[in-house]
């Protein structure tokens, strides 16, 4: 059977199909805090993501090693959802541990995360860059050894005054920001999947901004 279906793909050995496994197998992050206290603020808008992803795909997490995991098949795909139990400013160790772990490529790692310098909801997915000053992906940076990672950044603006960043970055979603995160969170979702099934350059083109 397995020699039948290395000839219908032209694979000549195990290697090459696992090789084709692994691309299917993918590591979405979402970056937050543990604890009840964080659970509506705008820094956990990762866990929110994928807690959101997870129950639409009737998907429970389970506390693992570093994390809390969730897995769901999409065509094929298999996406392995985290939410980092290291803290915000560890995120990386967690990262590093499952990459390894699951054997999954690099270029199928997927961060997200919050970002102060877009607009509320906006969405916006990028192949590389810097920390721009988040420190969960400051430590994701330094444990990974690259820049060069996919990370979908969702908008929380700057409508704070001087001096209270940290405050409006662990403050909670006001009513007006509340009313609109429904549909938010359905899109991000939508982002995430297209990004396993269509690959990163499509769905930047149909996302980014949106």
């Amino acid at each position: 059977m397995w020699q039948t279906i290395k000839n219908w793909f032209g694979f000549s050995s195990n290697t090459e199909l696992n090789d084709v496994e692994k691309m299917k197998k993918f590591l979405i992050v979402g970056l937050g805090n543990i604890g009840e206290k964080y659970t509506n603020t705008r820094h956990n808008i990762g866990f929110k993501i994928l807690d959101f992803l997870a129950k639409n795909e009737e998907s429970t997490f389970e506390t693992q090693k570093l994390g809390d995991l969730a897995t769901i098949k999409v065509k094929g795909r298999t996406l392995i959802l985290l939410k980092p139990s290291t803290y915000m400013n560890l995120s990386g160790k967690a990262i590093k541990y499952w990459l390894e772990k699951e054997k999954i490529p690099l270029q199928n790692l997927l961060v997200v995360t919050d970002d102060l310098n877009l607009p509320f909801g906006s969405l916006r997915l990028k192949t590389k860059g810097s920390d721009g000053g988040h420190n969960g992906l400051k430590d994701t940076q330094d444990k990974l050894q690259t820049t060069k990672y996919n990370r979908f950044r969702f908008g929380i603006s700057d409508t704070f005054s001087k001096g209270r960043q940290v405050d409006y970055v662990l403050g909670e979603w006001n009513d007006d920001e509340n009313s609109k995160l429904e549909e938010r969170l359905k899109t991000s979702a939508e982002l995430i999947k297209s990004f396993a099934l269509a690959g990163v350059n499509i769905t930047m083109n149909q996302f980014n901004g949106k």
